[in-house]
């Protein structure tokens, strides 16, 4: 991958090992979690596992989600990127996944735009991404705008089988489009 990819006020990168302290302190915040199935990670090993398969899908599959790092601080923001789906999700299998997570002491900065018009660009410029979808909980409206605001076409609503149980119904699930 030829990333770096630097914005104004960011650095996007490969996730490295050395992420997983600031990517522990994202994913065991339950705030963080609220809208992805409400399970914090415990541990420092989880985020390790996670890192390490993020890492594995850039060699199987070239792509994958990618660190954000502050510029000015050095510290690391979330992630942000391109997945491919191995799974099948509202009809669609082997489609690329957009999707991004922050640290909650950066949400509200513009960070979340911010790394997703570098990262759709490099995947529309330079991977030749022509079908890009991302999907979100009904009820986050934040990351619904966010995803609007990146050109994305809200198309529908379905229910998710493979989502987390933490809610007694089926998981009701936006489903977007890069318009």
């Amino acid at each position: 991958m030829d990333v770096p990819i630097e914005t104004e006020r960011l650095l996007i990168r490969e996730l490295l090992p050395s992420d997983d302290q600031g990517m522990f302190i994202m994913d065991s915040d339950p705030e963080v979690h609220k809208y992805i199935g409400k399970k914090p990670v415990e541990n420092i090993g989880q985020t390790r596992e996670v890192i390490e398969y993020i890492r594995s899908q850039y060699v199987e599959f070239g792509i994958g989600r990618w660190a954000i790092i502050e510029k000015a601080t050095g510290d690391f923001v979330g992630w942000v990127g391109h997945k491919r789906m191995t799974e099948t999700v509202n009809g669609h299998s082997g489609h690329i996944d957009y999707g991004y997570r922050l640290a909650r002491r950066f949400w509200g900065r513009g960070y979340a735009t911010e790394a997703g018009r570098a990262s759709l660009q490099y995947g529309i410029d330079k991977l030749k991404f022509k079908d890009i979808y991302a999907m979100t909980d009904i009820d986050n409206g934040a990351s619904r705008h966010v995803l609007e605001k990146l050109g994305f076409k809200f198309m529908g609503l379905f229910e998710w089988d493979a989502a987390p149980t933490w809610r007694k119904e089926r998981e009701l699930t936006t489903w977007y489009q890069l318009d």
